[in-house]
């Protein structure tokens, strides 16, 4: 069974503004949102890894969907990151972000109390079987502990509900065996902005994007040269950039992102703890690789 891609291009995994007290600043997020599609975007992924998923409550990863869906108004997708290490929560995140009526569903690996390859089947499979609305699964090892293999793919993929991988192993072994075993009937996109071009010279369909964030006329032209089978051109794009995509990660994620869209003067406020602000040096490093990427430094010294 062919599955239609739920996007294809450049998804942008979105971070959230904050005021100075912590709080979400919605006034910032809906200028940033048409600043996105404006430039580009495809589609817009709330509440990931870099819209700080992990330090919001409940009422606010929920109310933070509810809101984007509303201003982006069918522009484009809107993907939701609805996971947790709780199979029960998880399914309750996505049902509410169905209610709300987003196009997709990112759920992530469990993290910390991990699970075994059936106990990932149990747990996409009982999700999957209680909503209407197509799911990426999320495989993020660096991060959860947990990885998928090829024959957990293709047991799943069996599931019409789930639609793709946002892969993010840097395994490209795994992603050709898993190519190879479920054929159309699972979409791919890279969760890992430094290797976009190779994984869509795969066939992946395109790419959930940290760096778009502050490029994201650079992540559409590079997906959009991949899906017109540029691919020579497209590869120039990712060499020439890998400067910036290496300084956006230089700390953990959405750190330097988040300063890094401070000292473009996008004002997105802090950070919540334990995430912090980075240090002088990478600060330095950061702004040098922002301006060799003709992005526009206004503040080289800002935080967050």
């Amino acid at each position: 069974m062919k599955k239609d891609p739920i996007f294809t291009g450049a998804a942008v995994a979105i971070i959230t503004p904050m005021h100075e007290d912590g709080s979400v600043n919605y006034d910032e997020f809906a200028r940033f949102v048409d600043w996105q599609i404006d430039n580009g975007t495809d589609a817009i992924v709330i509440c990931g890894t870099t819209g700080e998923a992990s330090t919001q409550t409940i009422e606010e990863h929920k109310a933070a969907i509810e809101y984007c869906v509303k201003k982006v108004d069918h522009r484009v997708k809107v993907i939701a990151g609805t996971g947790s290490n709780c199979t029960m929560t998880a399914l309750d995140l996505s049902l509410y972000a169905e209610s709300c009526g987003v196009d997709g569903l990112l759920i992530v690996t469990p993290y910390y109390n991990k699970a075994t390859q059936a106990g990932l089947i149990q747990h996409y499979t009982y999700i999957a079987d209680r909503v209407h609305t197509p799911i990426i699964m999320y495989n993020v090892p660096s991060r959860t502990g947990t990885a998928f293999t090829a024959e957990t793919y293709y047991e799943l993929s069996k599931h019409p509900m789930i639609n793709g991988i946002k892969e993010a192993s840097g395994n490209f072994g795994l992603v050709t065996h898993t190519l190879a075993l479920c054929g159309d009937n699972i979409n791919i996109w890279s969760g890992n902005d430094d290797q976009v071009v190779p994984l869509m010279a795969l066939g992946a369909k395109g790419v959930i994007s940290v760096v778009s964030n502050v490029y994201p006329q650079l992540m559409a032209e590079m997906t959009q040269l991949c899906l017109d089978g540029k691919f020579d051109e497209a590869a120039k794009l990712q060499v020439s950039t890998i400067g910036l995509v290496d300084a956006l990660f230089i700390e953990v994620n959405p750190i330097p992102v988040k300063v890094a869209m401070n000292m473009m003067g996008l004002d997105v406020g802090k950070l919540r703890m334990p995430l912090c602000d980075m240090s002088a040096a990478h600060k330095e490093v950061l702004a040098k690789a922002l301006m060799n990427a003709g992005l526009e430094v206004k503040n080289p010294t800002a935080g967050a």
